[in-house]
């Protein structure tokens, strides 16, 4: 079974969190901001991963602190839960509609981090439960990082930032599936390694 429980306590965050890859997908999420859990638990069912996940932080200075380091805990724990990628399919993508909106994500869990996702080429407008563009920036920030993975973001029609964080989770989570299959019994690099 592939899979990983991380803990991390800051000054501004304590996070725990348990990612399973395989297995029978459930989902028990208290960040205790309402719309980061709902967008957890939709990356939860559209990936079908187990996952528990319990945060709280400083939600009285701002919602950055927490989105950022859910982010962070969660890649973690996709770095742990992966291993030394044998067998791994390793690339993945999802284009996910939501209404007006249309977001495709494409990713490849190298172990080289990069982030492509730019809100403020993209004129998303508004914030949906606090969260605005640029938290989503700062949690896919944290998650590729930790995680060791290249992720592109294309916001294709949608303006709305409600319905883009969410098609974006979705899509990721979509994503991650098929990237975290197993498939093949060799490392998925010409350099045999990750």
């Amino acid at each position: 079974m592939r899979s990983a429980t991380i803990e991390r306590n800051t000054a501004e965050t304590q996070i725990k969190l348990s990612l399973s890859l395989d297995g029978v997908p459930q989902a028990s999420i208290s960040t205790g901001l309402g719309f980061l859990d709902h967008m957890l638990l939709a990356f939860q069912r559209h990936g079908r991963f187990g996952l528990v996940v319990e945060a709280k932080g400083d939600l009285a200075v701002d919602v950055h602190h927490l989105v950022e380091d859910v982010g962070i805990v969660l890649g973690m724990a996709f770095k742990q839960a992966v291993g030394d990628a044998r067998g791994l399919e390793r690339y993945g993508e999802a284009s996910v509609p939501m209404d007006e909106t249309l977001v495709q994500v494409v990713l490849d869990l190298s172990g080289r981090s990069h982030l492509a996702f730019a809100p403020e080429e993209l004129g998303i407008e508004g914030t949906a439960g606090g969260l605005n563009a640029y938290h989503l920036r700062e949690f896919l920030r944290g998650l590729c990082n930790h995680a060791g993975l290249t992720l592109h973001v294309r916001v294709l029609a949608g303006r709305e930032a409600h319905h883009v964080i969410e098609a974006t989770f979705k899509a990721l989570a979509r994503a991650l599936y098929q990237a975290t299959r197993l498939t093949r019994a060799d490392l998925p690099s010409t350099k045999e390694v990750l």
